[in-house]
């Protein structure tokens, strides 16, 4: 391919994009898509290549012409200085952190963040001596008073994947510019298709490739897009740490980037349409920031062009007994972590357990809804039937 016609790739619009991006058939003999490149050692001819520290590959855990594909990819989609591909979604959060943070330092962490970052912040970031405060995730330009001379990251989550809440990106940006302090995002549930955060102010854009990226419920992965200030110090922490993705995951996760554009307007209009209908039966409190009921609805119509496949619902407090005669005979729901995949999920949460700046104090139980590709009646029959066993079972 020219160098014409990759610019005009890069300038195309984003399915364009996302079907011909990060892969060169001419450079695979024709193959459409770069084949997986399994390797440990690079053969150099000559001992001028071997000392030549501009070749490109050079070890297999530096990367191969298939993780660069979709390295190269998701950067542009992110509008980034560049990306990194991690194991999972956790070790992403975990080597954006260590990017970013020192011994003695701080870091600012949204109340309603994932509960595996917060388990990481509140153990090996404690371990390292590196202090975690949490803050309302509604804080938004009053961020500017939470920091201390040791503040070196704020970490958001936006919308908070249990509970829901949008922080105001650019506040909180403005309020912190010319601080020596990251920005860093975990943009899973919108993926750069319907928010940036990079043009927003962030720093750092982190993803759980695992679910939307992927796609299919089938390999686990993560990746950390960072601007041209923390790329360099990006990249030199994930290679000290040796972090290598599998070639067979990279493969999955370069296929399921294919078809992100199609699967997200689908995941987008069924959950909506799923969330609205649960709204308008009056039984749960619906929590989808798209729904014009949500507190933070303006803020997601300032800053996200789409949403995602995941909200959650309130039923009225009833004790466990009561999830379990819902949950325990659903027959299209599926029970189970993680989301992103073609099958619907539901999962029982409890925020009040880990929030700590800010109490959960809606009554009732919180269930987490990622809505998959079955028939939407389907998903309404079921999800109905089995909040009225909830409800018969609680004696409403």
């Amino acid at each position: 391919m020219s160098d014409l016609e990759k610019t005009a790739i890069f300038q195309s619009g984003t399915e364009t994009f996302l079907t011909h991006g990060g892969r060169e058939p001419s450079a695979q003999h024709g193959f459409v898509n770069t084949p997986v490149y399994r390797g440990s050692t690079v053969i150099f001819n000559t001992l001028a290549e071997l000392d030549d520290a501009k070749i490109r590959y050079r070890y297999g855990r530096q990367g191969t012409p298939l993780t660069d594909g979709l390295g190269t990819l998701i950067t542009e989609l992110e509008g980034a200085a560049g990306t990194v591909l991690t194991p999972s979604g956790v070790s992403a959060i975990s080597l954006a952190f260590l990017t970013c943070l020192s011994v003695g330092d701080e870091v600012l962490i949204t109340d309603s963040v994932y509960e595996p970052t917060r388990r990481f912040a509140d153990s090996v970031l404690k371990r390292l001596g590196i202090t975690t405060r949490y803050f309302d995730p509604r804080v938004g330009g009053a961020i500017a008073d939470l920091v201390s001379d040791k503040t070196r990251a704020v970490f958001i989550e936006s919308p908070g994947s249990l509970t829901f809440e949008i922080q105001d990106l650019p506040a909180i940006t403005k309020a912190l510019s010319g601080r020596d302090i990251a920005v860093l995002v975990d943009n899973s549930w919108a993926t750069p298709l319907f928010y940036k955060p990079l043009p927003l102010g962030a720093d750092i854009v982190i993803h759980s490739a695992t679910k939307m990226f992927i796609g299919h419920s089938d390999a686990m992965m993560g990746t950390v897009s960072a601007n041209d200030r923390y790329l360099d110090r990006l990249i030199q922490t994930h290679r000290t740490f040796g972090l290598i993705v599998s070639p067979d995951d990279t493969y999955l996760a370069t296929r399921g980037m294919r078809t992100l554009g199609v699967r997200m307007k689908e995941h987008q209009s069924r959950a909506l349409e799923l969330a609205d209908w649960l709204e308008q039966g009056g039984d749960v409190e619906v929590l989808h920031p798209a729904l014009p009921s949500h507190p933070d609805n303006g803020l997601f119509l300032q800053d996200f062009s789409g949403s995602g496949c995941l909200f959650s619902i309130i039923l009225p407090a009833a004790p466990r007994e009561a999830i379990a005669a819902m949950v325990d005979t659903m027959r299209v729901f599926g029970m189970g972590y993680s989301w992103g995949g073609f099958e619907s999920l539901v999962l029982p949460s409890d925020p009040k357990r880990i929030r700590t700046a800010v109490p959960w104090d809606k009554p009732g139980n919180l269930l987490r809804v990622h809505v998959g590709f079955e028939d939407l009646e389907d998903l309404k029959s079921d999800l109905g039937d089995g909040i009225a066993r909830y409800l018969k079972t609680a004696g409403m």
